[in-house]
């Protein structure tokens, strides 16, 4: 069943567990995604991101994103991670997807607000949700999301004080915190502000999402979740899981890519179950819907 972010992540927030994003930037991405929350009764959330679209463009993900999330056993949002345009957020509200991200992070303060203000007030037009940004978080080497490695991240972590200004002056419903963390694979073990995020998750009152999930330890995870991180970000490693199963699948030239595309699947849908497992989100399909008489256990 198709649903927006809220209806996911207060439960998360206040049951202490995290709801997985994942990219699907192809159909095999796709079906990993919602084959492994629907095996762990799980809510999810799936969609792209603005750096991923020549990949696979917005409109077109549109098309067996939304019916497969509608389709689907458990509840599943259709989320745009870093719309870095207003017109790419609106499209993406016209094609359907029940939540967006708008990233200004990279703007001054003032213009973050304003520019996310703004698409708040469109995305709850549409019955939708909006995630805001506020720091910066880097991008690790060859990641989706470009090459900018900061020499010192620290100088872009998400102030407490200035987070909860801007939750309360865009209305946004989740909150994406730069805490140590980067997109794509890490060369060296992150180092997680932890009593950033415990402060952080004691001041605003919206659900925390953890951006440059994949190459996290499973402690760091599980204390991240623990003072409240309600949404983590994962691409890298789904990412290579399929390239991994694929590689693996072509022993020889006389193999067609109806060979490979099982293989993916499967990769796709073995790690995501990994990560809904550390996520503790497993068996909390029935919550992210608030026990409504509509929502039948999958078997």
């Amino acid at each position: 069943m198709l649903v927006n972010m809220n209806d996911m992540l207060k439960p998360a927030q206040k049951g202490k567990y995290a709801v997985g994003l994942f990219n699907a930037v192809n159909l095999e991405l796709a079906r990993g995604i919602i084959a492994a929350a629907e095996k762990t009764h799980s809510p999810v959330i799936m969609g792209t991101a603005e750096v991923l679209l020549p990949y696979g463009p917005l409109d077109e993900v549109s098309y067996y994103l939304i019916p497969m999330a509608k389709k689907a056993n458990v509840p599943v949002v259709v989320h745009l991670d870093h719309g870095l345009n207003k017109e790419t957020c609106i499209k993406a509200l016209e094609l359907g997807f029940t939540s967006i991200m708008y990233d200004c992070s990279t703007d001054p303060y003032d213009v973050n607000v304003e520019k996310v203000k703004e698409m708040a007030e469109i995305a709850h037009a549409y019955g939708a949700t909006i995630e805001g940004e506020l720091g910066h978080v880097g991008d690790n080497e060859g990641s989706a999301e470009g090459s900018s490695q900061l020499a010192d991240p620290s100088k872009y972590f998400t102030d407490p004080k200035m987070a909860k200004d801007f939750v309360e002056k865009t209305k946004v419903d989740a909150l994406a915190i730069a805490v140590g963390n980067a997109h794509g694979a890490y060369k060296l073990p992150p180092k997680l502000d932890f009593e950033r995020i415990e402060t952080i998750a004691k001041t605003v009152d919206v659900p925390l999402v953890l951006h440059g999930g994949s190459g996290l330890s499973d402690n760091d995870f599980k204390k991240a979740i623990e003072l409240g991180i309600s949404k983590v970000n994962i691409f890298t490693d789904i990412n290579i899981a399929a390239v991994k199963a694929e590689f693996r699948a072509f022993s020889s030239m006389d193999k067609g890519i109806t060979d490979l595309i099982p293989a993916a699947v499967e990769a796709v849908e073995q790690e995501v179950v990994k990560k809904l497992e550390l996520f503790s989100s497993t068996g909390k399909a029935r919550q992210t819907v608030g026990l409504s008489d509509s929502y039948k256990e999958p078997i």
